[in-house]
């Protein structure tokens, strides 16, 4: 094994969790086939590989701001349950 009960006892303190022996047991093995599988991709040539953010491109998803026309007060107040002039009328909250 590449890493020990006694270092996932320190991870667990650390990350604030009380691990039982049989947890304790478990997680030795999880967190060992998560270091091994690790060790395997270090065995990979990245050389000439450029780093990156994604695995796929990405672009900006968002769009220019662009000045449109406005619903309007009318369509805006449309639903409201009551309105006064050119506002929403709402129950008073503070007494």
């Amino acid at each position: 094994m590449k890493i020990t009960e006694k270092d996932v006892k320190h991870v667990a303190r650390l990350a604030r969790l009380h691990l039982d022996a049989a947890d304790l047991k478990v997680m030795t093995s999880q967190m060992d086939a998560m270091l091994g599988y690790v060790d395997k991709l270090n065995e990979l040539d990245t050389d000439g590989v450029e780093p990156m953010a994604h695995a796929v491109p990405m672009s900006n998803a968002f769009r220019d701001d662009e000045v449109g026309a406005s619903i309007g007060i009318e369509r805006a107040l449309q639903n409201a349950p009551e309105s006064d002039e050119s506002c929403f009328r709402v129950p008073k909250v503070i007494e």
